[in-house]
Protein backbone atom coordinates (compact mmCIF):
# COMPACT_ATOMS: atom_id res chain seq x y z
CA UNK A 1 0.00 0.00 0.00
CA UNK A 2 2.81 2.89 0.74
CA UNK A 3 4.49 1.49 -2.37
CA UNK A 4 1.27 2.67 -4.63
CA UNK A 5 0.86 5.79 -2.51
CA UNK A 6 4.26 6.71 -3.21
CA UNK A 7 4.19 5.31 -6.98
CA UNK A 8 1.00 7.69 -7.11
CA UNK A 9 2.69 10.73 -4.98
CA UNK A 10 5.62 10.55 -7.97
CA UNK A 11 3.42 10.48 -10.72
CA UNK A 12 1.48 13.58 -9.38
CA UNK A 13 4.58 15.48 -9.24
CA UNK A 14 5.69 14.48 -12.38
CA UNK A 15 2.42 15.74 -14.01
CA UNK A 16 2.36 19.39 -11.96
CA UNK A 17 5.76 19.76 -13.20
CA UNK A 18 5.20 18.97 -16.77
CA UNK A 19 1.94 21.30 -17.36
CA UNK A 20 2.63 23.48 -14.92
CA UNK A 21 5.99 24.67 -16.82
CA UNK A 22 3.59 24.74 -19.64
CA UNK A 23 1.59 27.03 -18.40
CA UNK A 24 3.83 29.33 -16.84
CA UNK A 25 5.80 29.65 -20.59
CA UNK A 26 2.05 30.22 -21.85
CA UNK A 27 1.25 32.75 -19.35
CA UNK A 28 5.06 34.37 -20.27
CA UNK A 29 4.33 34.70 -24.21
CA UNK A 30 1.13 36.18 -23.16
CA UNK A 31 2.63 39.19 -21.18
CA UNK A 32 5.06 39.23 -23.99
CA UNK A 33 2.39 39.62 -26.45
CA UNK A 34 0.03 41.51 -24.42
CA UNK A 35 2.87 44.18 -24.10
CA UNK A 36 3.84 44.41 -27.80
CA UNK A 37 -0.05 45.27 -28.24
CA UNK A 38 -0.31 48.33 -26.04
CA UNK A 39 2.89 49.35 -27.32
CA UNK A 40 1.68 49.26 -30.87
CA UNK A 41 -1.61 50.48 -29.96
CA UNK A 42 -0.17 53.50 -28.12
CA UNK A 43 2.39 54.65 -30.65
CA UNK A 44 -0.38 54.36 -33.27
CA UNK A 45 -3.15 56.61 -31.22
CA UNK A 46 0.22 59.01 -30.13
CA UNK A 47 0.52 59.64 -33.74
CA UNK A 48 -3.15 60.55 -34.49
CA UNK A 49 -3.82 62.09 -31.69
CA UNK A 50 -0.42 63.56 -29.82
CA UNK A 51 0.27 62.55 -26.24
CA UNK A 52 -1.54 64.57 -24.01
CA UNK A 53 -5.20 63.99 -25.73
CA UNK A 54 -4.52 59.93 -25.69
CA UNK A 55 -5.63 58.64 -22.48
CA UNK A 56 -3.97 55.45 -20.91
CA UNK A 57 -7.43 54.14 -20.82
CA UNK A 58 -8.16 54.33 -24.56
CA UNK A 59 -5.01 52.88 -24.94
CA UNK A 60 -5.91 49.73 -23.62
CA UNK A 61 -9.16 49.56 -25.35
CA UNK A 62 -7.23 49.90 -28.39
CA UNK A 63 -5.07 46.82 -27.57
CA UNK A 64 -8.24 44.61 -26.03
CA UNK A 65 -6.93 44.61 -22.92
CA UNK A 66 -8.23 46.06 -19.50
CA UNK A 67 -7.40 49.13 -17.82
CA UNK A 68 -6.25 47.57 -14.86
CA UNK A 69 -3.51 45.39 -16.80
CA UNK A 70 -1.69 48.78 -17.69
CA UNK A 71 0.19 48.88 -14.44
CA UNK A 72 1.19 45.40 -15.12
CA UNK A 73 3.54 46.56 -17.66
CA UNK A 74 4.36 49.80 -17.34
CA UNK A 75 4.85 52.52 -14.24
CA UNK A 76 3.50 55.43 -15.76
CA UNK A 77 1.91 56.83 -19.01
CA UNK A 78 5.28 59.04 -19.49
CA UNK A 79 7.40 55.33 -19.51
CA UNK A 80 4.74 54.05 -22.00
CA UNK A 81 5.15 57.00 -24.47
CA UNK A 82 8.98 56.16 -24.24
CA UNK A 83 8.91 53.02 -24.65
CA UNK A 84 6.27 52.98 -27.49
CA UNK A 85 8.62 56.04 -29.58
CA UNK A 86 11.31 53.88 -29.00
CA UNK A 87 9.85 50.69 -30.61
CA UNK A 88 8.04 52.69 -33.68
CA UNK A 89 11.56 54.53 -34.35
CA UNK A 90 13.42 52.74 -37.29
CA UNK A 91 15.85 50.37 -35.72
CA UNK A 92 19.60 51.01 -35.37
CA UNK A 93 21.05 49.79 -39.47
CA UNK A 94 22.58 46.90 -40.32
CA UNK A 95 25.80 47.31 -41.51
CA UNK A 96 26.23 44.11 -43.14
CA UNK A 97 22.93 44.80 -45.57
CA UNK A 98 22.57 47.29 -47.69
CA UNK A 99 20.69 50.44 -46.90
CA UNK A 100 17.92 51.89 -49.00
CA UNK A 101 18.78 54.61 -51.50
CA UNK A 102 18.38 57.94 -49.63
CA UNK A 103 16.42 59.25 -52.90
CA UNK A 104 14.16 56.07 -53.06
CA UNK A 105 13.35 56.87 -49.25
CA UNK A 106 13.20 60.70 -49.79
CA UNK A 107 10.24 59.86 -52.60
CA UNK A 108 8.79 57.65 -50.56
CA UNK A 109 8.77 60.37 -47.40
CA UNK A 110 7.40 63.48 -49.49
CA UNK A 111 4.58 61.19 -51.09
CA UNK A 112 0.85 61.71 -50.53
CA UNK A 113 0.76 58.00 -49.25
CA UNK A 114 2.82 58.86 -46.35
CA UNK A 115 0.87 62.55 -45.88
CA UNK A 116 -2.80 60.73 -45.41
CA UNK A 117 -1.22 57.70 -43.55
CA UNK A 118 -0.93 59.06 -40.10
CA UNK A 119 -0.89 56.26 -37.94
CA UNK A 120 2.14 54.87 -39.08
CA UNK A 121 4.06 57.72 -40.11
CA UNK A 122 7.20 59.13 -39.43
CA UNK A 123 6.81 60.10 -35.74
CA UNK A 124 8.94 63.47 -36.04
CA UNK A 125 6.86 64.96 -38.43
CA UNK A 126 3.66 63.73 -36.58
CA UNK A 127 5.03 64.15 -32.62
CA UNK A 128 8.22 65.89 -33.11
CA UNK A 129 6.83 69.35 -31.27
CA UNK A 130 5.34 67.32 -28.65
CA UNK A 131 8.53 65.31 -27.91
CA UNK A 132 10.64 68.32 -27.53
CA UNK A 133 8.89 68.47 -24.45
CA UNK A 134 8.84 65.14 -23.19
CA UNK A 135 11.05 63.39 -20.87
CA UNK A 136 15.04 62.62 -21.01
CA UNK A 137 14.51 58.98 -22.14
CA UNK A 138 12.05 60.26 -25.37
CA UNK A 139 14.68 62.89 -25.80
CA UNK A 140 17.15 60.55 -26.03
CA UNK A 141 16.06 58.02 -27.66
CA UNK A 142 14.82 60.60 -30.77
CA UNK A 143 17.87 61.99 -30.33
CA UNK A 144 19.53 58.77 -31.35
CA UNK A 145 17.43 58.81 -34.22
CA UNK A 146 17.98 61.42 -35.74
CA UNK A 147 21.44 60.92 -35.68
CA UNK A 148 20.79 57.88 -37.59
CA UNK A 149 18.83 59.34 -40.49
CA UNK A 150 20.97 62.19 -40.90
CA UNK A 151 23.96 59.45 -41.15
CA UNK A 152 21.97 57.63 -43.83
CA UNK A 153 21.30 61.00 -45.60
CA UNK A 154 24.74 62.14 -45.72
CA UNK A 155 26.19 58.87 -47.61
CA UNK A 156 24.37 60.04 -50.73
CA UNK A 157 24.25 63.75 -50.26
CA UNK A 158 25.76 66.53 -52.98
CA UNK A 159 29.08 67.26 -51.85
CA UNK A 160 32.82 66.72 -52.17
CA UNK A 161 34.30 66.51 -48.47
CA UNK A 162 32.41 64.02 -45.64
CA UNK A 163 31.78 68.32 -43.96
CA UNK A 164 29.57 69.04 -46.90
CA UNK A 165 27.78 65.72 -47.19
CA UNK A 166 27.09 66.34 -43.61
CA UNK A 167 25.48 69.82 -44.15
CA UNK A 168 23.27 68.56 -47.12
CA UNK A 169 22.12 65.70 -45.30
CA UNK A 170 21.22 67.85 -42.07
CA UNK A 171 19.65 70.41 -44.71
CA UNK A 172 17.30 67.68 -46.94
CA UNK A 173 16.02 65.83 -43.50
CA UNK A 174 15.35 69.29 -41.99
CA UNK A 175 13.72 69.87 -45.19
CA UNK A 176 11.98 66.35 -44.99
CA UNK A 177 10.13 66.21 -41.58
CA UNK A 178 9.13 70.58 -42.13
CA UNK A 179 7.31 69.84 -45.38
CA UNK A 180 5.51 67.50 -44.30
CA UNK A 181 4.18 68.99 -41.09
CA UNK A 182 3.39 71.85 -43.59
CA UNK A 183 1.54 69.39 -45.84
CA UNK A 184 -0.27 68.24 -43.11
CA UNK A 185 -1.16 71.56 -41.85
CA UNK A 186 -2.83 74.18 -44.77
CA UNK A 187 -5.94 72.89 -45.70
CA UNK A 188 -5.47 73.22 -49.39
CA UNK A 189 -4.88 70.54 -51.50
CA UNK A 190 -3.32 71.59 -54.20
CA UNK A 191 -0.52 74.08 -52.04
CA UNK A 192 -0.15 70.82 -49.76
CA UNK A 193 1.03 68.42 -53.12
CA UNK A 194 2.99 71.27 -54.24
CA UNK A 195 5.53 71.64 -50.68
CA UNK A 196 6.05 68.04 -50.90
CA UNK A 197 6.41 67.90 -54.94
CA UNK A 198 8.91 71.20 -54.23
CA UNK A 199 10.95 70.08 -51.16
CA UNK A 200 11.84 67.09 -52.97
CA UNK A 201 12.77 68.57 -55.90
CA UNK A 202 15.22 70.73 -54.48
CA UNK A 203 16.83 68.35 -51.82
CA UNK A 204 20.41 67.65 -52.82
CA UNK A 205 20.67 63.74 -52.75
CA UNK A 206 21.39 61.98 -55.88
Amino acid sequence: MIVIMIIFMIYVMYKVKRFGGAHVKVSREQVAEHRTRILDAAARLFRLRGFDDVTVAEVMKEAGLTHGAFYGHFQSKEALIAEAVGQALPPAPDKTRPRRPAADYADGYLSVRHRDNRGTSCLFSSLGTEAARGSADLRHRMTEAVRSRIDHLSVEADGDTPKEKRRAGIAAWSAMVGAMVLARLVDDERLSKEILKQTRASLPLK
